[in-house]
């Protein structure tokens, strides 16, 4: 009733004491009151359906955030993985370039060790072709003596086995110090046989002046052999052949070397007897 007494004041301007409205009025206000109500639900609904699509876009959006947050926290994991393996990596190359600096360095020094190698390997060469262009001169000379062949064959297979010897020494390796003082024996020997040949050449010179004096061949041979541009006129090798004698070195090698010894002693009279 007090619905009623509202509806007619507002609508109707009657006051509380007037007459009621005719009832279909009061149907007509209903159905439209209904219908307002309905299209209230209907909006209602939509409005429910609206917050309930907004939440779940709102929750799918929430959920993108953080999977965008785990993959920025991902990213940034990985980027300072990165980082450390570049340091890393910078460090290691850092530390090979000064390894390639130390190489760098060793084989300079290898270079300048293979020259000086290359100088003393030349040094050796030319006293060996000295000591062979020696060898062949003494062949020249000594054939001239058929009797004394087979001591001339001895010396060159002496002086063969010094060239060897020179040749072991040219490549560098250590010889044993046994050896090196069997080397100075053989050499000191040869020098000794050396000076008895030589001997039994001058007593066979002064027999053959002194049998064929009247024989102009003889005479003709023994002037030729006794010409002083042979290099070999009087006794040029002494007793010790210029050896010096053998002193181990820091490790207990033998001190041997082109530049110093038995060799440069025989080059030094070697180079007397030419004068």
């Amino acid at each position: 009733p007090a619905l009623f007494e509202e509806i007619r004041e507002t609508q109707f301007g009657l006051g509380p004491r007037g007459l009621p409205p005719h009832p279909a009025i009061f149907e007509e206000r209903l159905a439209a009151q209904l219908q307002e109500i309905q299209g209230l639900l209907a909006d209602n609904q939509r409005l429910a359906a609206t917050h309930v699509a907004l939440k779940q876009e709102l929750e799918a959006a929430q959920h993108e955030l953080q999977r965008m947050a785990h993959y920025v926290d991902s990213l940034r994991v990985e980027k300072d993985v990165q980082m450390r393996e570049m340091y890393e990596k910078s460090v290691q190359l850092e530390v090979d370039l000064r390894g390639a600096e130390a190489m760098r360095a060793e084989l300079v020094k290898v270079n300048a060790d293979i020259k000086q190698l290359n100088a003393v390997r030349q040094d050796l060469t030319g006293q060996v072709q000295v000591m062979s262009q020696d060898l062949a001169r003494f062949m020249t000379e000594l054939q001239q003596a058929p009797a004394l062949k087979a001591e001339i064959e001895n010396v060159k297979q002496e002086l063969q086995r010094a060239r060897a010897a020179i040749e072991y020494e040219k490549k560098g390796y250590a010889e044993n110090y046994e050896h090196g003082q069997v080397m100075e024996k053989k050499l000191i020997s040869m020098a000794r046989e050396l000076e008895k040949l030589r001997a039994e050449i001058a007593n066979a010179e002064k027999r053959t002046r002194a049998a064929g004096g009247s024989n102009p061949a003889v005479a003709g041979y023994n002037a030729n052999y006794g010409n002083p541009e042979a290099g070999y006129t009087g006794n040029t090798y002494p007793v010790n052949y210029g050896m010096n004698p053998v002193q181990g070195g820091v490790d207990g090698y033998p001190q041997y070397g082109p530049a110093a010894g038995s060799w440069g002693a025989y080059d030094m009279q070697r180079a007397q007897g030419h004068r």
